[in-house]
């Protein structure tokens, strides 16, 4: 069952209670599935976060995203998806994703 953390509004879904084999980062034009045994590290804050894997780098920013940054150490992260255009400059909610981009290392 899921279960977020941050609620699928703010852009990440988490599955409590058990370790995830891969994140699925959702972009508005592709999908990357990005396997947690390739995952390096996190590093960020309350408005920037990077997740390093093997491969490919995440960048992520927005509000309140230190509950990201928990979620990844856990490697109970699930799901990351982009928001839509109108989403990244009306949400005024003290969680959200603004910006995501994935890069090939």
């Amino acid at each position: 069952m899921n279960a977020a953390s941050a609620g699928d509004q703010r852009g990440w879904r988490v599955i409590a209670g058990q370790i995830l084999p891969a994140l699925e980062v959702s972009l508005l034009d592709r999908t990357y599935v990005l396997p947690w045994s390739q995952f390096m590290y996190a590093e960020g804050g309350d408005d920037h976060v990077h997740l390093v894997f093997a491969t490919h780098d995440v960048v992520v920013k927005g509000r309140g995203l230190s509950l990201l940054l928990t979620d990844a150490a856990a490697q109970r992260l699930a799901y990351l998806a982009a928001p839509h255009r109108a989403e990244r400059f009306g949400n005024d909610a003290a969680v959200c994703v603004r910006e995501l981009s994935v890069q090939k290392v």
